[in-house]
């Protein structure tokens, strides 16, 4: 499983902060935003998750040059996209996470301590199914426009919910199909009283898929803002920051 890992180059050891992709895969979108994580004193990793699947990351742009957001593409399209996801089970994922964490036991830029994450779209269910399934090292948890948090079956992902330690943020888009009102108002039932610290933010005037640049909906101000929270989060949870906000220092395993 090949992953981008980057982290600064002094004063370590450093917190991991797994960022898990979006159905479009590993991108340089996504390791812009780990270094952007690095750089305040992390050890970011961004593991491709479609490593079993013969899968090219897609990155359709429009006349001006921004990514194409998913519900502005061909149904032909959309579909493909679809697919791809649909060979990615949440199982996998759990499993995938461990040998992450275990791959990076022993690396002395690597603090094995309490671990954080961030996912977007598919990668923030991710988000929500790993840090349940491993309380004992996921404490500072941030779910961005998660798809598909409440379902009807009985392993529908916000029943698991309680059993997330440290902290859960998740960041919703007033506009998401993928996450309407109700899953909304079921996670923050579900939560509601439980030990974790749990936040929710309706960024007002958001499409699905606001928090990564370079998209055709991507929504600044919102983004902005909940880096803000996450960061604190990240500091109340993984100890103080490791180093000094600087250059950092990118490889790929």
């Amino acid at each position: 499983m090949k992953t981008f890992v980057v982290h600064p180059e002094q004063d370590g050891p450093f917190p991991t902060v797994v960022l898990y992709m979006d159905v479009w895969g590993v991108r340089e979108q996504l390791y812009d935003i780990a270094r952007r994580i690095a750089s305040v004193g992390y050890c970011c990793v961004v593991p491709d998750l479609y490593y079993l699947v013969a899968w090219v990351p897609f990155d359709l742009r429009d006349a001006t040059g921004l990514m194409i957001s998913l519900l502005r593409l061909t149904n032909e399209m959309q579909a493909k996209m679809r697919s791809a996801r649909q060979h990615l089970k949440d199982a996998m994922v759990v499993a995938d996470s461990r040998a992450i964490l275990d791959g990076l036991d022993g690396d002395p830029a690597v603090h094995s301590g309490p671990v954080g994450s961030v996912g977007y779209c598919m990668g923030g269910r991710h988000v929500v199914c790993v840090a349940a399934a491993r309380p004992d090292r996921f404490r500072a948890s941030a779910c961005m426009h998660g798809t598909s948090l409440v379902t009807d079956g009985a392993d529908s992902h916000h029943l698991g919910a309680p059993r997330i330690s440290g902290e859960l943020y998740c960041g919703f888009a007033e506009h998401d199909p993928f996450a309407p009102p109700a899953t909304i108002g079921a996670m923050r039932e579900i939560l509601a009283g439980k030990p974790i610290r749990y936040r929710e933010q309706i960024h007002l005037g958001a499409d699905h898929g606001y928090a990564i640049p370079d998209r055709d909906i991507y929504g600044k101000n919102a983004a902005e803002l909940y880096w803000d929270l996450i960061f604190a989060m990240y500091h109340r949870q993984l100890g103080p920051y490791g180093a000094a906000p600087g250059t950092a220092s990118a490889t790929t395993r």
